[in-house]
């Protein structure tokens, strides 16, 4: 289902980022419209797939989660077999945040949340039990300077 995204849309979607869990009577103040517009919109979006899930941000340092590692993953191994063990061992793996597949010399880059090296030191030991990888390098942050899930609109 295709959408058109107005000004309008712009603003809700906006809204939802900032704060989803406010009322339909704000967002509708803070654009310019009523509620049930609003809500309108609100679905024909959801249903077209341009607003997902909604969720709560937690603080990962306030949970004990203060080491953040970016992994770096090379593989020599490119077959759909291999591909879909390493794919099933990421999705089952809490810790990893984010995984992508890259064009270039890296394959693989993970954002994988834990609480501090040993833990890390215990998933890459699980990782690298389940499926062969040639090269893993972790770099762990130091700071996390921005991080945000909101599209620029």
């Amino acid at each position: 289902m295709s959408v058109r995204i107005d000004e309008t849309d712009r603003k809700i979607l906006a809204e939802l980022q900032r704060d989803a869990s406010q009322s339909l009577d704000d967002i509708a103040a803070r654009v310019g419209s009523s509620k049930t517009p609003v809500w309108n919109r609100i679905r024909k979006m959801r249903e077209a797939g341009i607003v997902g899930q909604q969720t709560v941000v937690l603080d990962a340092d306030a949970l004990g989660f203060e080491a953040c590692f970016f992994v770096l993953i090379r593989t020599s191994e490119h077959e759909a077999e291999w591909q879909a063990a390493f794919l099933k061992a990421l999705k089952e793996r809490p810790e990893v945040q984010e995984a992508h597949r890259l064009a270039g010399d890296i394959d693989y880059i993970l954002k994988v949340r834990v609480k501090n090296a040993r833990a890390y030191d215990a998933f890459y030991q699980a990782l690298i039990s389940e499926v062969r990888v040639f090269n893993v390098t972790a770099l762990l942050s130091m700071e996390e300077i921005k991080s945000t899930t909101a599209l620029p609109l």
